[in-house]
């Protein structure tokens, strides 16, 4: 039976990656870098439990994905680390960043089998440059190069960790207390994902798949007088508007739910609830903006989009052109992926009484071909 629990650590912001996309939500065929990651340690060893550090947002993305257990993270690596350790009981406990990604399993079951040989097992490079200190050459024989995972006694490494001291990895921390620290062979492909550049070396990961991946949304608002009337993101010169939380643009929720429902991310009204003040009139395009930025963050691209817009009043066709360029503009794609296609209700229904809009979207996206960055 399995005395070691996993910790997979990936709340940082991916500053450094310099991508729009968050490096733990770049796609390897159709999995997410850290459910990769996951799977892979899982298919490698036995673990007590299996736990992944992130965000409260990405979180809630993630639980779509698998069962494992979520814990949020802190301001720093060793802050996460803190965060998950207190949902650690098992007797060791194997911590490892998701951005490096390509640990062989070789490697993994050497650090486990060494667990009774010290506080602390770390896998290790030899550096094979010359070295210089302070313009001092010294002696590269004496030198490391430290890798991650690392398995601890769970016990020691909370102990270690009880300080304001700052340490770059649990190695540091449990040699702090005097403990043992024992070295097993690491492995070059075990590269960690810092850069963009970075993205030639880990040779384990599949392209993206090409997959295109579509989703529908819907929405309805009744007219009211009296207010600005915005319909893809354009004034309408009319009298009315549309009853809302927000200004009501009926078409920019249609857009977004299609989106979110492409990218598998809930729906408008978990994003942005009509029950949060914060939105109280909220200007539709800047939720869009949002959604948009949240799309690319976890490693899709915006194709097309496709919209139809039920309206008996007011007449549209001359705004449909300010409104491909503006869904456009906020979208970041080309004029041309972006269709409105406005159409009456033949006076049937709600829409046909001339008392509110319905627009039906579709959105497709696709994966980022991180290849080509």
């Amino acid at each position: 039976m399995s005395n070691t629990t996993l910790i997979l650590l990936g709340a940082g912001n991916s500053t450094r990656f310099n991508c729009r996309t968050k490096k733990q939500w770049l796609y390897t065929n159709t999995q997410p870098l850290w459910l990769h990651v996951a799977e892979h340690f899982s298919r490698s060893a036995d673990f007590v439990d299996i736990i992944i550090v992130s965000s409260a947002e990405e979180i809630a993305h993630m639980q779509q994905f698998a069962d494992y257990t979520y814990v949020q993270g802190g301001n720093s690596r060793q802050a996460s680390l803190q965060n998950a350790l207190d949902s650690v009981n098992s007797t060791y406990v194997l911590v490892s960043d998701i951005a490096r990604c390509c640990v062989p399993t070789s490697m993994i079951q050497r650090i486990l089998m060494a667990k009774e040989k010290g506080a602390c097992v770390v896998p290790v490079l030899s550096v094979t440059d010359t070295l210089y200190l302070d313009n001092q050459p010294i002696d590269r024989e004496k030198t490391k190069i430290i890798q991650t995972p690392q398995l601890s006694h769970t016990a020691l490494l909370k102990k270690a960790l009880q300080t304001e001291t700052l340490f770059t990895d649990d190695s540091s921390a449990i040699a702090s207390l005097g403990e043992s620290i024992h070295f097993v062979e690491g492995s070059s492909k075990a590269h960690k994902l810092t850069t963009r550049e970075d993205l030639q070396k880990v040779t384990c990961l599949q392209p993206a798949s090409p997959q295109t991946l579509t989703g529908f949304g819907i929405d309805i608002h009744p007219f009211e007088k009296g207010k600005q009337m915005v319909l893809c993101g354009v004034p309408i010169d009319v009298d009315y508007g549309f009853k809302a939380h927000s200004d009501g643009d009926v078409a920019i929720h249609a857009l977004i739910d299609a989106l979110l429902g492409a990218a598998g991310m809930g729906d408008i009204g978990e994003h942005f609830p009509d029950t949060d003040p914060r939105y109280a009139g909220a200007d539709s395009k800047v939720l869009l903006t949002h959604t948009v930025a949240k799309i690319h963050a976890y490693g899709f691209n915006i194709g097309n989009v496709d919209l139809t817009i039920m309206a008996e009043a007011p007449k549209l066709l001359p705004y449909k052109e300010a409104m491909k360029k503006t869904l456009a503009s906020l979208l970041g794609i080309r004029r041309n992926f972006v269709n409105i296609k406005a159409t009456t209700a033949e006076k049937l229904g709600f829409v046909g009484r001339k008392e509110g809009v319905t627009v039906h979207a579709v959105a497709n996206l696709t994966y980022l071909d991180w290849k080509t960055l």
